[in-house]
């Protein structure tokens, strides 16, 4: 009897951890992935060395990066839905931005939406904190520097940053070797 236990609970916690950890999409979020990073970089002039007026939330990323699979996958989901939300809400007119290649941007980011969604619950609202954090980034840089060119510069700089570290959470999951590799693009 005790062993039809183990192989019950065996098999359950198998089958709960196989929609994240079997995520077959991962296979094609670096590709996407470095095609954001590209455009990104490309659909505007060199980044800016302003200071964004929000910290980066590096807690965030230390505390998810302890965290288990679906909800690592859950959080990468989320910050590209509230990275997209920014380009959505905002009125972009006053950046000379290359429109086309920010399309394909805007394109890239939802393409890695919709594969998380076939990794994770689509019904989880994101993190509070999360919310928090891209609600004050919005409101601290485009809100009330009114929009201008620079306000969105310190967004596509942020947006770089947050993608980068997004790279190295997939790396995380997928494995160590490509942990390593993911640190080395930061530098």
């Amino acid at each position: 009897m005790h062993n039809w236990i183990c192989v019950l609970f065996f098999f359950f916690f198998c089958s709960a951890a196989t929609p994240a950890l079997g995520c077959d999409w991962l296979r094609h979020y670096g590709h996407l992935s470095n095609d954001s990073l590209v455009l990104v970089e490309q659909m505007g002039g060199q980044l800016t060395k302003q200071e964004c007026p929000v910290s980066f939330p590096n807690n965030m990323y230390q505390r998810i990066k302890k965290a288990e699979v679906e909800s690592r996958l859950v959080f990468i989901r989320d910050s590209l839905e509230l990275i997209a939300g920014l380009y959505r809400h905002g009125n972009l007119s006053s950046v000379t931005w290359d429109t086309g290649k920010t399309e394909h941007f805007l394109i890239s980011i939802h393409r890695q939406i919709d594969g998380l969604n076939s990794c994770v619950p689509t019904n989880r609202k994101p993190d509070s904190r999360l919310r928090r954090y891209y609600r004050k980034l919005a409101r601290n840089t485009l809100s009330e520097m009114g929009g201008s060119a620079a306000s969105w510069e310190l967004i596509r700089k942020e947006t770089r940053m947050h993608l980068l570290r997004l790279d190295l959470l997939v790396a995380s999951i997928r494995g160590p070797a490509a942990a390593s590799r993911g640190r080395s693009a930061l530098h």
